[in-house]
């Protein structure tokens, strides 16, 4: 009857489902009651096992003199790596903040075929792009979507502008005791959408929007202590619409304003400049670096806005797409502690009167 217990026992038991540690401990327990002179059969049905793999924890136990240890759970090796820890450092060193093209290829972007075959030519080893995906994960490259920049950008004027030109604005306007505002426009579609939605897998969702294209356009300039104007406009800019704008953020101000801009030329036309002489310094233009639109947390605003939006939350029938926007921006006016928030981001760092 123990044998007919013990071969049913022996079907319930699959050591494949038991932790490392569990088969660890019945090892050691197998073998202290073989020690105590219980049968090898007895000690294997009782935990459900074939009476064969207590012998072989016996044996193994008594061979080489090495006791219990040798019941011991060890770690696997593994299959060794083909790179050596060196040479997956130099990969990191050959991707990180490089381009492929400064290695010979014809695309801009990195990829796993593009490491292999980087890896490929220096090391002449050949390796699976399974392998290279976890070569760029153990030493801590990821995928993200990168940011663009243009190349006409000039490094050396955004560094100066950082380093010199804005901590002198700042040092003017704490000495006048006038406030720094950034400003700049940006336009908004009713016919987008961005961000994703859960569906059945192969069937691909449909958002309804605005079958006729409308846009609309606003003006905004925002303070690092909260402080944040805006105006929307349906017309293109230009030197005249530019100078209103500012009309309509002067009004009623007591404090003069250093406003930091973009280099756009309806900022700079011989009207704008007349008319900000004529203000006798309530006024004073700054203008960003070309090509620099990370350096203005304005971008940050129509980033924020464009995200949580329409392109988000699509018009209804019958509204209107500037009484969205006129809306969603007086939200932002209204939250003094989200507009701070913008010039916590990495890009607008450089800001030193927070």
């Amino acid at each position: 009857m123990a044998a007919t217990v013990g071969e049913a026992c022996m079907k319930k038991r699959d050591g494949r489902t038991v932790s490392r540690a569990a088969l660890e401990e019945m090892r050691l327990m197998a073998l202290e009651r073989m020690t105590e002179g219980e049968s090898p059969a007895a000690v294997a049905a009782s935990f459900g096992h074939h009476r064969g793999r207590a012998y072989k924890v016996w044996a193994k136990a008594r061979g080489g003199g090495r006791g219990k240890r040798a019941l011991l759970s060890t770690q696997g090796t593994g299959r060794p790596r083909t790179l050596a820890p060196a040479q997956e450092k130099q990969v990191f060193k050959w991707v990180n903040g490089k381009n492929p093209r400064q290695y010979g290829f014809d695309f801009g972007l990195w990829t796993r075929q593009i490491v292999r075959e980087l890896i490929a030519q220096k090391f002449g080893v050949s390796l699976s792009l399974a392998s290279v995906g976890a070569v760029l994960v153990r030493t801590g490259l990821t995928p993200p979507k990168p940011l663009q920049q243009a190349y006409q950008r000039d490094p050396q004027a955004v560094a100066r502008w950082q380093q010199e030109t804005y901590p002198g604005i700042v040092r003017q306007a704490k000495r006048e005791k006038v406030e720094i505002y950034f400003w700049d426009e940006s336009g908004f579609r009713a016919d987008t959408v961005q961000g994703r939605t859960w569906a059945a897998k192969g069937a691909t969702p449909v958002v309804c929007v605005p079958g006729q294209r409308r846009s609309s356009s606003a003006a905004s300039a925002v303070n690092s202590k909260g402080g944040f104007w805006f105006s929307t406009y349906s017309e293109g800019l230009n030197g005249e619409l530019f100078i209103e704008l500012l009309r309509r953020m002067m009004k009623g101000r007591r404090r003069a304003i250093h406003l930091v801009l973009d280099g756009l030329p309806a900022h700079k036309t011989r009207a704008v400049r007349d008319y900000v002489d004529s203000l006798k310094g309530k006024l004073t233009l700054h203008f960003l670096p070309g090509y620099a639109p990370g350096l203005n947390p304005d971008e940050l605003v129509w980033s924020y806005a464009k995200r949580t939006g329409v392109a988000r939350n699509p018009l209804r029938a019958g509204e209107k797409l500037a009484d969205r926007v006129h809306a969603q921006l007086a939200d932002i006016a209204s939250r003094p502690s989200l507009v701070r928030a913008f010039f916590r981001h990495p890009s607008v760092a450089y800001i030193s009167d927070l």
